[in-house]
């Protein structure tokens, strides 16, 4: 089928539907913060406030006015999107669906107290909190790279400004210039991020700058669609890519931002653009919170709610909760299932099982799609993938497009989903 803003929104209709029964209003309104303003947090913040009709207070935090998403950020950086495209704020969260919608910094969570700190000098007390801090990087993760070298090589892997620097360097690449990629290890933020990435760079080298290589260094043996992506540089980016898996040294790598040099094995290899993707774990505040076990934050399957505090749920990226990849669509799908638990525990409204469902297109080349998806449950144990689908190698042009067109109709849908 395929998907558009019409159709994407009609798909969580039912979710809607149970979410808008009225909800009795007690004694002052229960409070609900979530922080995090992206797939995760500003659909669950939407949903809790425009459901509950009133009955809930619901403050979202969110440092940046302007949320740029990191799924279609690739698109972007290949030149088939401008920033302004993969750009949105949160208007309508507060005028349409009455959400309380706070640009600011959280930097503390008392469990104890209830409260969450903020960096401008506030304190929210709530009922309930929400996590959708996205990711933060594992430190000396890549041998030479840390933070402060994200100017010299980029990971843009929080997007806006780091996918306009990363896009920046790549069109200013000498003439037959190295770019290269230090991939992450698992698990880590959108699977197939970084090769879709491959791709989208490729495209753009190709057109403007074809004797250009790239060399990517990846601790994995294996990644997300890696056979549709391996058949698309074959076919369209021939001689240019060289992928180095762990076999080679891909997990043996250090860098050097003030040379500009990248070492594979113990070879090293001067660069014109180093994208370094690390090692990734849940957003600070997860672990301010101490909701984590180091790196990510585990929940129970049935409502994403913390293991270390029922009162709080954490969301998306930073939830360690089973099956499902880490991505946009996945953090919207729990943010419903989590929208619909809170409003049920905090106004006696009906709760209803949880069901989940992710799908991850990627752009090989001009209207070149692919996807890969499933469908998950609710177990004891985690959350469970029940069946999935991924599109096959040696497909037409005419479905690639298809594909392709189902993406744009999809974003469009998630966004409005999202944002309001």
């Amino acid at each position: 089928m395929k998907l558009d803003r019409r159709s994407f929104v009609g798909s969580t209709a039912a979710t809607a539907a149970l979410l808008a029964a009225p909800a009795a209003i007690g004694q002052g309104r229960p409070r609900v913060v979530v922080i995090g303003g992206g797939a995760g947090g500003a659909t669950a913040a939407r949903y809790i406030a425009r459901d509950s009709k009133g009955a809930i207070d619901v403050t979202l935090v969110e440092p940046t006015r302007t949320y740029y998403t990191c799924f279609f950020s690739n698109l972007y950086i290949g030149g088939f999107k401008e920033v302004a495209d993969i750009g949105h704020t949160y208007g309508r969260l507060a005028s349409a669906h009455g959400v309380n919608v706070v640009h600011d910094w959280a930097v503390g969570v008392d469990r104890a107290a209830k409260t969450v700190s903020l960096a401008g000098g506030a304190t929210l007390s709530y009922d309930r909190l929400i996590l959708s801090p996205g990711i933060d990087f594992v430190e000396g993760a890549v041998e030479g790279w840390d933070v402060g070298a994200q100017n010299a090589m980029p990971h843009a892997y929080k997007a806006g400004s780091q996918s306009e620097l990363l896009r920046a360097q790549v069109r200013a690449m000498p003439e037959g210039g190295v770019y290269a990629m230090v991939a992450p290890p698992n698990p880590f933020r959108c699977p197939p991020g970084p090769y879709e990435r491959i791709c989208m760079v490729a495209h753009h080298l190709k057109a403007h700058n074809p004797t250009a290589k790239i060399i990517i260094a990846d601790p994995k043996p294996k990644f997300s669609k890696m056979g549709l992506f391996q058949e698309g540089w074959a076919d369209h980016y021939a001689g240019m890519i060289d992928w180095i898996g762990p076999e080679f040294g891909g997990d043996k790598v250090s860098v050097d931002p003030a040379g500009m040099t990248v070492t594979i094995d113990g070879e090293e290899t001067g660069v014109d653009v180093c994208n370094v993707i690390p090692a990734m774990k849940a957003g600070r505040i997860a672990e301010l919170a101490g909701v984590t076990d180091g790196n990510w934050a585990p929940v129970s399957a049935y409502d994403m709610s913390s293991k270390a505090d029922p009162d709080v749920h954490v969301l998306g990226d930073a939830a360690q909760q089973g099956d499902m990849p880490k991505s946009g669509f996945s953090a919207n799908s729990q943010a419903k299932v989590c929208a619909n638990a809170v409003r049920g525990a905090l106004t006696g409204s009906k709760v209803f099982p949880a069901r989940y469902s992710n799908t991850c297109w990627s752009l090989i080349s001009t209207e070149n799609g692919v996807k890969v998806g499933a469908s998950y449950e609710a177990t004891d144990e985690k959350i469970a993938k029940t069946d999935g689908f991924i599109s096959k190698t040696g497909e037409t042009a005419e479905l690639r497009k298809a594909t392709y067109e189902e993406s744009e109709g999809w974003y469009s849908g998630i966004t409005a989903d999202i944002f309001g």
